[in-house]
């Protein structure tokens, strides 16, 4: 299970602590948000991405949306999310709990968005 893999991730980096868990889901944006008492510009989503057959995670704000003409200028393709039988086969991760960590496969890149640089 994915969240066992993500424990061990940061426990293996002295960050076990980190890891929090909630009595009800936080399978979206808006649920993370109501889970952890925060407006939903404040949750980052990674969204999953197919990029020259293999897949390229953005880690963004709750609120922002890909903009598809800056994603094929960086990517130099059409931005088409994964099913999600694709997710969890690059990441190791179902769709709704996706993270940037303890991912499966190691050609999996990640990308942060300029969006998070309005919050600490």
């Amino acid at each position: 299970m994915s969240i066992e893999k993500v424990r061990a991730f940061f426990a293996a980096r002295g960050r076990g602590g980190d890891v929090l868990e909630f009595p009800v889901s936080s399978a979206t944006v808006e649920l993370a948000a109501q889970a952890v008492g925060v407006i939903p510009a404040r949750i980052a989503k990674t969204l999953s991405f197919a990029v020259d057959g293999g897949c390229v995670l953005i880690v963004c704000a709750g609120d922002a949306k890909i903009d598809n003409p800056k994603f094929k200028a960086q990517f130099h393709t059409k931005a088409t999310m994964l099913t999600p039988e694709q997710v969890l086969s690059f990441t190791g991760h179902a769709v709704g709990g996706v993270c940037p960590f303890a991912i499966e496969r190691a050609d999996v890149k990640t990308y942060l968005d300029v969006s998070l640089r309005r919050f600490e």
